[in-house]
């Protein structure tokens, strides 16, 4: 379960760059990236909720099969592409990616804007496989390699997670059938 790739843009509509490494925030998200520097186009989106995208690899690969499109990670305009991580099962659940530590606070579906900026009609393909979004809580230095894992919530809230009332409340997304 790792972090494959790192990417980011400073811009709403921006191409995304590939980085080996980048410092997640507390509380603000990917350094560099657009969310993080207060534009993209969600900006407007609850803070918690725009902070990270992740999206799965394979996921990726079954999509540019089932389209018939080159669909790169990048071209997903995630932050952080994984192997091995069920990212839909981290929504409402702390983990960890490298030392930092976020929580899963909603799957990301596609909208049409990625359509617009890819030419493919990617929205249908991905519902179920748009990855997620997630809070950082505990910044750190992450790289490409990085080792995701769940953490319990005893160990979060030793490390300064909110708890009790103040635990982040994940927003289930429903998915069309």
């Amino acid at each position: 379960m790792t972090v494959l790739e790192i990417w980011r843009t400073p811009t709403a509509a921006g191409p995304m760059q590939r980085v080996p490494s980048a410092r997640l925030m507390a509380g603000i998200g990917l350094d560099g990236d657009r969310y993080a520097l207060g534009g993209g186009t969600w900006a407007q989106y609850p803070d918690l909720e725009k902070q990270l995208t992740l999206i799965d690899r394979d996921d990726v690969a079954a999509v540019a099969a089932e389209v018939g499109v080159p669909l790169t990670p990048g071209d997903t305009r995630r932050n952080l592409v994984t192997t091995g991580v069920d990212l839909p099962a981290l929504v409402g659940y702390w983990f960890a990616v490298g030392d930092a530590l976020l929580f899963g606070m909603k799957r990301c579906p596609p909208c049409a804007h990625l359509e617009r900026l890819t030419g493919a009609r990617l929205v249908k393909a991905m519902v179920r496989r748009g990855g997620i979004n997630a809070a950082v809580f505990a910044g750190a230095e992450i790289a490409e390699g990085a080792a995701v894992r769940l953490v319990p919530e005893d160990e979060a809230a030793r490390r300064g997670a909110p708890t009790g009332a103040d635990r982040p409340v994940p927003r289930i997304v429903p998915l069309p059938d």
